[in-house]
């Protein structure tokens, strides 16, 4: 094996079945109801978003209303605990056992997400990763209302840029190491980030990453997950939303 290799790994519906930023939602507010009143704050910005009068990023940032005035300490406690407590029981089993493969076989993890990085990081050391790119918020003593990104969201060939800045190594790797290197996902927005390594590996793709994968002979895996169609995550998003959803 060459002396560098990698591997990469999305993490909403790639390691978990879930979007972990209504997943986190859940927690939170299974410890402290009265934050579901702060969605209000978001709903508007939803409403613009779903009218495109709104960017993803700033839907994003409108989406963590329901955390502000929350303590910094208070929230890495409740990051801790989630990714602790939830993530293991949530993430696939399947993907879990890729981790692990890579681990013995010695590639270097890379989770590289879009999620807030003050949870990222938690989930990151709980499932064994050695390094971790994410969305990064500027969060202050307390969660702000809005709180600022501060460089960007994580998504598209940014999550190239910044995996290349923040992990040691990568941005040297030849063309033969790379081809040596592992990337999953399940988005067709991590194209650049599946592109980027010999292998890939979709995460209950839809047709059109499917039809994508198949040209480039890329891996397919359909793990088990707690809910049979699109309808069923999004009902379980909206479970999450209002805590209502079991941990």
């Amino acid at each position: 094996m060459p002396a560098r290799s990698f591997a990469f790994f999305d993490l909403d519906h790639t390691l978990l079945p879930f979007d972990t930023q209504a997943l986190f939602c859940n927690f939170v507010l299974r410890r402290e109801p009265w934050r579901v009143f702060l969605h209000g704050l978001f709903i508007p910005v939803a409403l613009a978003r779903a009218c495109r009068l709104a960017s993803t990023a700033t839907a994003k940032r409108a989406f963590l209303s329901y955390l502000r005035g929350m303590p910094r300490e208070r929230l890495a406690k409740y990051a801790h605990e989630f990714a602790e407590v939830c993530v293991p029981k949530w993430a696939y089993q399947d993907l879990r056992a890729e981790i692990l493969r890579h681990r013995h076989q010695g590639r270097v993890l890379v989770l590289n997400t879009a999620s807030p990085d003050f949870y990222a990081h938690e989930i990151a050391h709980a499932l064994g990763f050695d390094y971790c790119i994410a969305t990064q918020f500027e969060v202050g003593e307390t969660f702000p209302g809005m709180p600022r990104l501060v460089t960007g969201n994580n998504k598209h060939e940014a999550k190239i840029v910044a995996m290349e800045e923040g992990v040691p190594g990568v941005a040297e790797l030849t063309e033969k190491e790379r081809a040596n290197c592992w990337s999953y996902s399940d988005s067709a927005a991590d194209l650049p980030l599946l592109e980027y390594a010999g292998y890939a590996v979709l995460i209950h793709p839809s047709k059109r990453l499917a039809e994508i994968g198949r040209l480039h002979d890329w891996a397919i895996l359909h793990p088990p997950r707690p809910y049979r169609t699109k309808a069923g995550d999004m009902f379980r998003v909206v479970l999450q939303m209002f805590g209502l959803h079991p941990e």
